[in-house]
Formats: structure tokens, sequence, C-alpha cells
């Protein structure tokens, strides 16, 4: 898969017991660099083969759960087809990779439940974003970090604005019924007919911008992430008016975005979405630190996951690189916290920023030492 959507992060949530491995990798997207890519990726199988076997696996169980796995690596076009990070999850039951524009740390984790932890920036309101690009001949969607870029596949999406808008034939039926006085071949003057041209084309613009924004539910369901447009700027206010996504910014790229590679694009989008991200999370710290002793925040893990689960948690600060066991029992909503992981257990703090994304609250993935307060989370309740 070459993206994740929220609804997808659900499915990494265990539900059987035993063991799940997580894999992460940056990865080359391009040149002979990419021959390392597989290099490493089998460096990460065998540390997870070996560290399973430490567990108690038997062998043969062992190569069975990294089959699904390991066939990648006979896989020359997936190689070849890398963002900047690679994501693989795998269990006796399931296997997920996504190809990410995130740079992750190398790391290999065997728990009860899949570590998602670094995919968090990718869904949390503190650097991810999307760049609509729109022309004549094409429409591309990227997605983006602070530091790097990627282009989404977009095979649902509507014909290019060209092919939609029929506009060979739409140029030449303007430029006869807008043509002078000379007479045409009937004695009359060249005439204009229904509607103003240039209210024409306005119109069917925005039908066909209807049909995109009609595509993007598939892509952006439930998520905040700032959308910046790109494209001649006589474009922005139709897209607009046919937009229904909520975090589509006013500024926009003006130009031909044909013209332009994604890493241009996204080295003219970042000035305009990092300071949305800046104050997005200065003005949580800020509502923090002002509600302290209201009753309406918690740096308590088992506080935070009982009101996540429930869906009470607007804005969450949650600790990169730390884990907290527990377990969450969702009949009672109890939830207990271990020193060291049990069977069954599942890292509560990835618990609590999952329920927090699906519940439609805001989540900073960040060190822990801009967590506030110091601790493993900081958690602001809506009521």
């Amino acid at each position: 898969m070459d993206t994740i959507t929220v609804k997808e992060l659900k499915t990494l949530l265990p539900k059987e017991q035993g063991w799940h491995i997580s894999l992460y990798l940056s990865t080359h997207k391009t040149g002979s660099e990419t021959q390392q890519n597989v290099i490493r990726y089998k460096n990460s199988l065998q540390e997870a083969e070996e560290r399973l076997l430490s567990k108690g696996y038997r062998s043969p169980d062992v190569k069975e759960m990294l089959e699904p796995a390991e066939k990648l690596l006979h896989s020359p076009g997936f190689w070849q087809n890398q963002s900047h990070g690679l994501a693989v999850f795998l269990s006796k039951e399931d296997f997920h990779y996504y190809r990410l524009p995130l740079h992750f740390d190398e790391l290999v984790v065997i728990g009860p439940g899949y570590h998602i932890k670094p995919l968090l920036p990718f869904f949390s309101t503190d650097g991810h974003f999307y760049i609509l690009a729109l022309s004549q001949n094409e429409v591309r969607l990227l997605e983006g970090t602070r530091d790097s870029v990627d282009e989404i596949d977009l095979e649902s999406m509507p014909e290019s604005m060209a092919e939609a808008l029929q506009l060979n034939r739409l140029n030449r039926h303007l430029q006869f019924h807008t043509s002078t006085n000379t007479p045409s071949a009937e004695g009359r003057a060249g005439v204009h007919h229904g509607h103003d041209p240039s209210d024409e084309n306005k119109r069917r613009i925005l039908q066909w911008f209807k049909r995109i924004d009609a595509e993007m539910p598939k892509v952006f369901i439930g998520n905040q992430s700032p959308m910046v447009l790109a494209g001649v700027a006589y474009l922005f206010p139709l897209y607009r008016e046919a937009n229904s996504y909520p975090h589509l910014v006013e500024e926009g790229i003006p130009g031909n975005p044909e013209e332009l590679k994604p890493e241009e694009l996204h080295s003219r989008a970042w000035p305009i979405v990092a300071p949305y991200f800046m104050k997005t999370q200065e003005n949580a710290v800020a509502k923090y630190h002002q509600l302290t002793n209201s009753g309406q925040t918690t740096t308590n893990v088992q506080e935070a996951v009982q009101a996540a689960h429930q869906g009470r948690v607007a804005e969450l600060f949650v600790a990169l690189n730390v884990q907290v066991w527990g377990d969450l029992e969702p009949s009672t909503n109890t939830v207990h916290v271990h020193e060291n992981a049990q069977k069954g257990d599942k890292d509560l703090l990835d618990l609590a920023s999952i329920n927090t994304i699906l519940n439609g609250g805001s989540v900073f993935a960040v060190d822990k030492e801009q967590v506030p307060d110091g601790g493993p989370l900081a958690a602001i309740f809506r009521y």
C-alpha cells in the first residue's frame, strides 16, 4: 500500500493473541542507493526472526509468520517504487505495509501489539499536509511532511480538465461565436449565443471541481491535515466554491504546477503550512496550561486512555519512542497499566492516540521534553 488512512489505523489494533512484528526503515527513492533498501529490510527480517526464536517460537512457525514479508525481497518493482519510509506489520493473521513520506529511524519491535507511534506524525497536527495541483492536463495530489513529499495514486480521479471540459471543442466554439463582425457565409455577422463564454467556461470548470471534490473523502476520511492548492490563480476561487474539505488553507501556490516537480511544490507549500502547525501546537500548549487544575487535563495514562475510548479527548500530546504497556477492557472501560508487557497487552500511548484520532481529536506526537509537564502523555478533555 502507498498510503494509510485514519480508518486503516483501526485495523492495526490487535485482534488475536500472540506476538506482533513492527518494522520501520527509511528508504531511498531512486538511484543505486535503492539496493540498500533490500539489504536493510532483509537485515530487519533476520533480527525479527532471531528475537522471535529467543522468545520460544519454533523455527517453522517463525518461517511461516515471516513468509509474506520475505516475498517482498524478491519483488524488484516494489523496491524501485519507494517513498521516504517503509512500515511493515505482520503477525500470524495479518500482513500490512505502507510506503510513506516519513523518515523513520530503523526499528524492529516485537510486542503483544503493533508499534504504531512512528506513524503518528502522519496523522497528527504537527507536520502532515496535502497539495492539490490542478492544471489543464492533470490532477496531482501530494502528501507531505516537514521534510518530504510524495504523490498519491489517484486511480479514481476524474479525467483531466482538457478531457472533462472538451477544451478544444469549446475553444473552437468560442472562436466562431465571438468573432468580429466579419460576415458569415450566409451574410450574417458571427454572433454569440447563450452564456457569456467566460461564464460558460467557469461553469464547466466548477462542475469538474465538484467531481474532484467528491473523490476526496476516499483519501481524507477522518483527516484534519491542511491542504494547499496549486494552479493558475483564477482557479482558486472556483475550487473553493466546490470544496467540502474543511482544512483547505486560504493561500495557494500560483502558476502552472505541471512545470514543478514534487520537491518544488513542497518547498513552496511548506512556508504556507508551517505557521499553521506552529500556531496549532502553541495554542494547544497554552490551552493545556490554562485548563490545568480545572479537571479538563490529565497526565495520568489510565485516565487519558479511558477518556480517549469515550471520545472525550480533544488534544493529546504523546511522547515518541516511549511505550506504556497495559490493556483496556472496552465493555467496562477499565484500564490496567503493567510495568512490563504481558500477554495481550497494547502500548497504551498508541491506543490513546488511535482513539483520539478516530474520534476527531488532535494528536501531537513529540519528543518527551515537549509533552506538557514532562510525562509520557498529556491530554485535554472536551468536557
